[in-house]
Formats: C-alpha cells, structure tokens, sequence
C-alpha cells in the first residue's frame, strides 16, 4: 500500500507540489550521494510505507510519469493496448460469460424473469521487470546532469524491449501473457477464450491467386464496433512481403506514411512494427489485426523503486531499477491473427 500526501488543489501537471519538490530533491540526494536520510524523512512525512531501503526507494511520480511516456513512445504494443496503474499485486476484471435475457414487449405484456447473467474473472498479476544502468561518479558529482532525465533515458530501452516480447510471446510464468500465448481456433469455430485466426490456404506463404482476399477476410472477421480503431500488428520482414501486394490495377496496397511521425497504412488501417511478432512461415501466426485497446491490457503497479549500489561494479554505481507490470488479452473478440497454413 501507497499513501501520498494530497493538497487539496494542488496542481496535477506542469508544476511541482511542495511535497513533489522535498521528494525530488530527496531523491537526486540519494541518486548522487547515496544520501538515504533525505529519503526517509519525506516518506515519514508524506506518510508513505510502500518503501523498503532492502529493496529501494520510490522515484519521485514526475519520474515514473517521465518512464510511463518514453515506454509508450517506443513499445509498440503499449502504445496501442489499454494501461491500467493499480496499487496492488493482482487486477482483477469480472466480465459476463452471458448477459441478462432481454426482449420487446407491449406496455401492458407481462414481463418473462430476467435470468441472472453468468459472470466470470479476467487476472492479470504483475511481474517484476527490472533494469541495471550503470553511472561513473563523475557523471553523478555534474550538476548540469538531469538524473531524472538521465534515469528515465537509462531504463527505458531496457524495459520497452522486455515488455515488448512479453506483450507477444510471454508464457505468463513470471512475465505478461503474450498475445500469441492464448489457444487459437479457426475464425469459423471461434469461442471466448480463444483468439480467432483466418488461414491463407498455402503452408508458409500467401495463395498465388488473389493473396490479398485473406487481409479482407482478416478485417471483416472483425465486427465493425472493433473496426473503427483497429490496427495491424507485425514485424519488419512480414511488412516486406505485404508491401509487394498489389491490387487488380497493379497499385500497391501499402501506402507510405503521409508525413513524419504517422503509420503507414494497410487497406485503410494503420500498421503498427513489433519486431517481436513471428516471421511468416509455416503454420505462424505473424499478423494480428483489431482493437488492441480494448483486445490487450497492461497493468502497470504504480511506482518505480530505485536502490543504488556502489560496491558490486567498483568504480561504477549501479542503479538497480524494478517496475511491476501484467498483461493479458481482456476482449477475445477484439483481435484476429492471419494464420500461413491450410487450416
């Protein structure tokens, strides 16, 4: 458990409260120095237990806010799934299996009973994800250095290629459960719990005839509500091959990015690179379509902790870094795979 002093308005952006101000400072105490003190006296004040100095200390929000955007920035997944921050170890999602029975009737019709809908439990634990970035003393005794900065830009490589994998292929021991972790079924027998597939009908490759046929019955294997922001999902070696797709005209399917900063585009939707998505081949699963947004949640446990450690890596000081972080497909609806096989 968490507690943090609240001010009542105090502002929520842009400028520093008067507790974020002691703990920032605390903080780049303890980052430079190894001034524990410093630390210790603001949590006592701000009433704040969820630190253990055998395990670090929390950095300040604007820090772990300053991660939390360079993550989104740069993990593929992140940036197009739904984040939940929590304050426990587990978030726990209940969903209906099936709904209340409902129906039309005339004003003066007797009403059938509403049958109870069968509800059931989404869980999405969080796992440890940590990251070792390494300072010499002269770069921390430089007043000019921004150790916030410097820590966020430190870690966050580290973390996004971790989560990255995770959100895709994590087994879900110790790690996110991947996307591509779930049981897989033919779009035509598709039930909860399983993500849906549409098969090109060669082993490993495209059909000779039309091979765009199976991207159009990938997208409308989506129902329209999960359409209107839907993305594509693969990695840079399946981009290849669907850029040499043309329609009957002979023009390419792919459209280039308009500007600088934007997605390329694919029959209409943007395509989003995850480097951590299967190469085609056969029977893979390389391209994931839908709304990943309400398709694939990350819970991200709120705080990030920090213990410093000048004696394993002399003269370096290592920072040992830890954030917790889940996933999980929530909306099995939500997202469909191409699958390069015959069934």
């Amino acid at each position: 458990l968490l507690i943090r002093q609240q001010r009542p308005g105090a502002p929520r952006s842009g400028t520093l409260t008067l507790a974020g101000i002691d703990h920032k400072n605390a903080f780049e105490g303890y980052v430079r120095k190894g001034n524990e003190a410093g630390l210790r006296r603001f949590e006592q004040k701000a009433m704040s237990y969820g630190s253990d100095p055998d395990g670090g200390f929390l950095v300040p929000d604007e820090t772990a806010q300053e991660i939390g955007r360079r993550l989104s920035n740069i993990s593929p997944v992140r940036s197009v799934a739904s984040v939940r921050t929590v304050s426990s170890a587990m978030y726990k999602k209940p969903f209906a299996v099936t709904g209340p029975a409902t129906g039309w009737v005339a004003e003066t019709d007797v009403r059938a009973q509403t049958a109870t809908p069968a509800l059931s439990e989404l869980q999405f634990p969080t796992m440890e994800l940590y990251a070792m970035p390494a300072a010499t003393s002269t770069l921390l005794d430089d007043a000019a250095i921004n150790i916030d900065e410097w820590l966020a830009q430190e870690v966050e490589i580290a973390f996004a290629e971790q989560e990255s994998a995770a959100f895709i292929v994590g087994d879900g021991v110790n790690k996110p459960r991947g996307l591509l972790d779930y049981a897989t079924v033919d779009e035509s027998a598709w039930s909860w719990g399983n993500l849906g597939y549409v098969p090109t009908g060669v082993d490993g490759g495209f059909a000779a005839t039309d091979p765009s046929d199976t991207l159009v019955d990938t997208i409308y294997a989506l129902k329209a509500g999960y359409r209107q922001n839907a993305h594509w999902m693969m990695n840079r070696r399946s981009q290849a091959e669907i850029r040499k797709l043309k329609d009957v005209d002979g023009n390419y399917l792919w459209q280039p990015p308009a500007t600088a900063g934007e997605r390329a585009m694919l029959m209409g939707f943007p395509v989003v690179e995850a480097e951590d998505m299967p190469d085609i081949a056969s029977d893979s699963l390389p391209i994931a379509f839908g709304d990943f947004g309400r398709g694939y949640l990350i819970v991200d446990r709120a705080g990030v902790r920090v213990l410093r450690d000048p004696y394993s890596a002399k003269p370096y000081v290592l920072f040992y870094t830890t954030k917790r972080v889940g996933g999980g497909v929530q909306d099995f609806d939500a997202i469909k795979l191409v699958k390069f096989g015959t069934a």
